[in-house]
């Protein structure tokens, strides 16, 4: 591996998209501490420092994940790339029922470019509207325990900040297109883990803080517990690897065909149906209606909602039931509008294509759907022990949440998937050069018999 490393700076095009990268990420973490004009930033870290005690369990917390603690010292870089995440899967949803869209995505890359652009609208009307209705839940005093977090109110600084967050979401998007296009790796995914990674040396730091013994001479954290905690961190990493590559690999043969004194077809292949098909999806979007209530209760003063967001607040055991109903819903959810076996068996009968011992034509389709049912299971419960695991470790183990939220939850899976991608890209530059790439044996195949 520390061979495949160094290798990586002898192939010119390979080091020009990796060094390239990096520069962008530079510019994203430079412009996550450049501060929103109008805002009393201690304060607003004070209000944030209070909110971390319960968890992070409101949108404002997820959305301070994803931009990397932007949103915690409101940054022009605040709103992250959430706008833009929301916008991909709405127009995602949409493009399953609405036909218009559907015939858009099938036009090949006039039609990708066309989803690409509405994708952008909508990430600009997003950030709008949500920097709009920060503004107005910065002004009120009220809110923040009677700390005066914006110093001139009114639609000056309504609209300044509308203008200020649009922008950085919107220069946000363009980072990750030019990495897409120019670097290496996705690039709206590369700028999420940057975020994402950027919290661990505090998170770190507040382990070490909890090992290390305190004034009484007795640390927080028993060594034992330290080193269970290890141990399971290393386990964790290592079933989202494995989840995350597996996949149920469909034989399909080919009928041979000939054309004049030509034989065409005859060979094997097979259809890679994945365990984990929606990925981190299902648990952004248990997640986003689960934080709703808490984060209406902090903007609206209302008893009913107040007692609403006071049952769904994590620890509570009507959480964790209704985050996991959520998150095995939403698997099979997107699991039935990401994969159409319908389609998928009409090209393979279109081409000659079969799976051994089954009809082509609806049998296929009803087979392809039955496989990917039963697969969709077991990839369900697994993101729903790997969603949950955090706030069962921190309210157990009396951990802070920030570190908690490494040995699970959604962004580990997000640091894990980009990285597997990130490497595959780079191995087959290096592959393509003649140079070995980093998994030369024992490299995860992700087959699930």
């Amino acid at each position: 591996m520390f061979e495949a490393f160094s290798n990586l700076f002898k192939i010119p095009d390979l080091k020009k998209k990796i060094l390239f990268t990096l520069g962008l990420i530079a510019v994203y973490r430079i412009g996550a501490f450049i501060p929103t004009p109008g805002i009393d930033g201690a304060k607003l870290a004070q209000f944030f420092a209070n909110m971390a005690r319960t968890q992070g369990g409101t949108l404002f917390g997820l959305m301070n994940m994803f931009s990397g603690g932007a949103m915690q010292r409101l940054t022009i870089f605040a709103l992250g790339i959430m706008p833009y995440i929301s916008s991909s899967i709405i127009l995602q949803l949409l493009t399953t029922v609405i036909p218009a869209l559907e015939r858009t995505a099938r036009q090949g890359d006039e039609g990708r470019k066309k989803i690409t652009q509405y994708t952008r609208y909508g990430t600009i009307f997003l950030a709008l509207i949500q920097s709009f209705f920060i503004a107005l839940w910065l002004e009120n005093p009220a809110r923040f325990q009677g700390m005066q977090i914006v110093q001139f109110p009114g639609w000056g600084f309504r609209i300044l900040t509308m203008i200020t967050l649009t922008t950085g979401t919107a220069f946000i998007m363009w980072l990750g297109e030019q990495i897409q296009e120019k670097g290496i790796g996705n690039g709206i995914s590369i700028i999420i883990t940057a975020g994402i990674i950027s919290r661990f040396p505090s998170a770190i730091f507040q382990l070490f803080s909890l090992i290390a013994p305190g004034t009484a001479g007795e640390s927080q954290i028993d060594p034992f517990k330290a080193v269970f905690l290890g141990f399971m961190f290393i386990a964790v990493i290592v079933a989202v690897v494995l989840i995350t590559q597996g996949q149920r690999k469909i034989p399909v043969q080919y009928a041979k065909r000939v054309v004049g004194r030509k034989i065409y077809g005859g060979q094997s292949t097979f259809i890679p149906l994945r365990v984990n098909q929606g990925g981190v999806i299902p648990i952004i979007f248990a997640q986003s209606i689960l934080m709703f209530p808490a984060t209406i209760a902090g903007l609206v003063p209302n008893r009913h909602i107040q007692g609403l967001a006071s049952a769904l607040m994590m620890g509570r055991p009507l959480y964790y039931v209704l985050y996991s109903l959520l998150i095995l819903f939403f698997c099979y959810f997107y699991a039935a509008i990401s994969f159409n076996p319908v389609d998928m068996a009409n090209n393979m009968k279109r081409f000659g294509g079969f799976v051994p011992g089954i009809r082509p034509g609806k049998q296929t389709a009803e087979y392809l759907d039955f496989v990917m049912t039963r697969i969709t299971l077991p990839g369900a419960v697994f993101l729903t022990v790997i969603a949950i695991l955090p706030s069962v470790i921190s309210s157990q183990m009396g951990i802070p949440f920030l570190v908690a939220s490494f040995f699970g939850g959604t962004g580990l899976l997000i640091i894990v998937g980009v990285m597997l991608d990130t490497m595959r890209q780079i191995e087959s530059h290096m592959l393509m050069r003649h140079y070995e790439g980093f998994m030369k044996k024992g490299r995860v195949k992700g087959r699930l018999s």
